[in-house]
């Protein structure tokens, strides 16, 4: 019966069972032992009930299948059972009991079988004493399975020494497993099948490939390099460091199709962006009929949703709808996310209501797919249902929904935000280098500022948003103040905060410095300028009116000019009245963007200021034959959760007769303390009355009267518009003006008392008020002569 039972003939072995006359403790033992070892725990379970007389070695034996096929929880009462019934149990219960709760992460569990083993003296045992070493390791408790591990002196084996190995590894501290590697090496113990993979899992975790290629030869020299296992490992560990070339060697070695490394192959190339390697593997894998698993799939998903690949996704979909992977939450989490990167936001949609099991990730993906797209609105709403299902938000979500906030610049829900997550307690950098982008981006500079001077780790993007929060709020000698401060700090740029850094440069007119910042890209840091830079530095040129100098830097771009490069020439040309450049500039938008209506508003302008009406007329007619229209420009402000928009000389508010009487008061004020209209952009076919009027009733002149006529000394008035999603540099000129012509005083402490905060305030040849105006009429012009 003990031979059948071994060699699998189960069923043998039960009909010579039931048919012995008499049967002894280790008859019971051994077929009890029989089934529990094949898995059949049911079967065994019910023999070791009727069994009538139960040892030591009949519990052990059903103890031991519990543990070995994944049943800890049924083992670790049956040992209690056993104890309260007065059995002892062997130091190989103890061992598979605490095996148990090593993979359960049970340490309470554990820490009692240690007491337990200390009164017994099973401690003493090295079978026991190295579970207890694992079972601390597995639990997070290096620290007591270092000291236990010691205890052990000369009796250390290679179990022990791998369970030391391994839970450094599993403790993310690969460093102490690659000396702990040494030391065993040196003590002379030789490594196994379990070892390798250990040492080469903590290898990957650093990314110590060198040493990792001398375990390599370890493995060889040892004879395990056809272990499935250790091929798997060096797979693994080779795709993690980067060396592509000597992962796909292994694989392609391996006498047996592994899935598990195809699988990290395929995140290896994922994470190294070979994206067209992960469509080949994954062919290969399909057309060999391997297993494909749950964790395949979203690596794949992943890949495509790096390339754009909308065919090839949708295939896979389907593969996944037919093999049943769909109702796995990790596969239908990364379809939501590849189709939310790729922009296709109604399958993302599709999928994630499909989604029976939502969990925050799933959440996650399509919130963070509405941002990242622009649905701010959206991404709100749907953050908004997934608090209130009791869902609880993670970093991610919230670093999204904050950079959605700044996108619609509703500061008050960002505040809210802000708010629940002081009070989780959490602490993520993320979160706050969003916070920071969220206040500058509503014209808040002094809360981000406080939210930086809060922060105790900062990396590069913080220090990039603070330096393009204070660039955008006019605020460029602060700028450049805190990029030094971050190089004091040994904090090195990165791509874009040189973009913040000539922007800031630009709009406070410091052609020198931006010079100097743009050559440093390359010569200093080794970063090639991109369009946005070249963007900034044209636009630097064509603040100060060196046309010349922009056309030169745009001969010699290393870069191919994008429309970004052409707007910021065009705008620079229209500024200065050089028509020649901006009609060249403007063609070629036509080409770029044949369907923006920016440049053909700009050139009409120019065409309208230099006299030419039948250019004028031409550029007109071409975009109603083309069906282009400009986005009326509007301004609006929030008052008791309430948005007020306006419109050019807008009628339609419950109050404008009050408003217009006010804008009417200040005007007059206005024009006491030096205020001339500049008209010289204005319609060509209006009259000069008509285009003051043009002027004065523009949406944030209208939205300032109404601020004032309705916001209490205390709050700040705050003016927001669609055309440049940002806090308004006409409004800080304005406003400047309000405040001189109301008080005829000039004193920051009335300003600040009254709650009239400037924002980026940009002073070009010491004239706020013609930029005012010049910004403005594009607004005026696309809603009066387009309707």
């Amino acid at each position: 019966m003990n031979e059948l039972s071994k060699s699998g003939r189960i069923d043998e072995a039960r009909k010579m069972f039931d048919k012995m006359s008499e049967r002894d403790e280790f008859s019971w033992s051994t077929i009890i032992a029989a089934y529990a070892n094949l898995g059949r725990l049911d079967e065994a379970r019910k023999l070791f009930d009727e069994a009538p007389k139960k040892s030591s070695i009949t519990w052990s034996s059903l103890i031991s299948g519990y543990c070995q096929h994944g049943c800890e929880i049924e083992a670790f009462e049956l040992f209690c059972q056993m104890r309260l019934e007065g059995q002892k149990p062997s130091p190989y219960t103890l061992g598979s009991v605490l095996r148990g709760c090593s993979i359960l992460g049970l340490r309470q569990r554990g820490e009692n079988l240690h007491g337990y083993a200390m009164k017994s003296g099973f401690d003493s045992n090295v079978f026991v004493a190295t579970g207890l070493v694992d079972m601390y390791a597995k639990c997070k408790c290096i620290l007591e399975a270092e000291c236990l591990f010691e205890t052990l002196t000369d009796r250390k084996n290679n179990v022990s020494w791998t369970a030391m190995i391994t839970g450094y590894s599993h403790n993310g501290d690969g460093y102490k497993a690659i000396e702990c590697f040494r030391d065993m090496r040196a003590e002379g113990v030789e490594s196994n099948q379990f070892t390798f993979p250990s040492i080469l899992t903590a290898c990957a975790t650093v990314s110590a490939c060198d040493f990792g290629a001398q375990v390599h030869g370890c493995i060889v020299r040892s004879g395990f390099g056809a272990n499935v296992f250790v091929q798997s490992a060096l797979v693994c560990m080779y795709a993690k460091c980067g060396d592509l070339r000597s992962a796909r060697r292994g694989l392609e070695t391996m006498e047996t199709d592994d899935v598990i490394s195809y699988n990290s192959m395929i995140v290896g190339c994922v994470r190294h962006g070979f994206e067209e390697e992960v469509l080949s593997l994954f062919k290969k894998m399909h057309s060999r009929d391997m297993k494909i698993d749950a964790f395949t799939f979203p690596s794949v998903l992943n890949s495509f949703a790096s390339m754009m690949d909308t065919k090839n996704s949708k295939s896979v979909h389907c593969l996944i709808i037919k093999t049943g992977f769909e109702a796995y939450n990790l596969v239908s989490n990364a379809l939501v996310d590849m189709y939310a990167k790729q922009g296709s936001l109604a399958c993302a949609c599709e999928v994630f209501n499909q989604t029976v099991d939502k969990d925050v990730i799933s959440w996650t993906s399509l919130v963070t797919g509405y941002a990242h797209n622009g649905s701010h609105e959206e991404a709100i709403k749907l953050f908004h249902d997934m608090i209130t299902t009791g869902t609880c938000p993670d970093e991610y979500v919230i670093a999204s929904i904050l950079s959605a906030c700044a996108g619609l610049t509703v500061l008050e829900f960002g505040k809210q935000v802000h708010a629940n997550f002081i009070k989780s307690g959490l602490e993520s950098l993320s979160i706050d280098n969003s916070l920071v982008t969220m206040y500058a981006k509503c014209g808040c500079i002094e809360d981000a500022s406080r939210v930086f001077n809060s922060m105790r780790v900062r990396n590069v993007i913080t220090w990039t948003a603070l330096i393009v929060g204070y660039a955008q709020n006019g605020k460029g000698k602060d700028s450049l103040q805190f990029y030094d401060q971050m190089i004091a700090t040994g904090t090195k740029p990165d791509f874009i905060t040189f973009i913040g850094l000539l922007f800031a440069c630009s709009h406070a007119g410091l052609v020198e410095n931006g010079l100097q910042y743009f050559e440093s890209m390359d010569k200093v840091y080794g970063i090639k300028p991109g369009p946005e830079h070249y963007a900034c530095m044209i636009d630097l040129w064509g603040r100060s009116g060196r046309l010349n100098e922009a056309k030169e830097l745009l001969n010699r771009m290393d870069v191919k000019p994008d429309a970004t490069v052409w707007k910021a020439l065009l705008g620079a040309c229209r500024v200065h009245g050089d028509l020649e450049l901006g009609e060249s500039a403007a063609n070629k938008l036509f080409e770029l963007e044949p369907s923006n209506a920016v440049p053909y508003i700009l050139l009409a302008n120019m065409y309208s200021a230099a006299g030419r009406s039948e250019d004028f007329a031409r550029i007109r007619q071409m975009m109603k034959s083309m069906g282009i229209r400009k986005e009326p420009g509007c301004s609006w402000i929030e008052m008791n959760s309430h948005v007020h928009e306006f419109m050019s000389e807008d009628r339609g508010h419950p109050r404008t007769s009050e408003i217009y009487s006010k804008l009417d008061e200040i005007m007059i004020l206005i024009k006491e303390v030096g205020y001339v209209p500049d008209k010289k952009f204005a319609l060509h076919d209006m009259d000069e009355e008509s285009k003051e009027l043009g002027l004065a009733y523009h949406s944030e002149k209208l939205a300032i009267a109404f601020g004032l006529l309705t916001l209490p000394p205390v709050v700040p008035i705050r003016i927001f518009k669609n055309l440049r999603n940002e806090m308004s540099l006409v409004t800080a000129s304005l406003v400047y003006l309000i405040c001189q012509a109301v008080t005829m005083e000039y004193t920051p402490e009335y300003i600040n008392s009254r709650g009239l905060e400037i924002h980026q305030v940009s002073i070009q040849h010491n004239n706020t008020v013609d930029n005012f105006d010049k910004m403005s009429l594009d607004d005026q012009e696309s809603e009066t002569t387009d309707d």
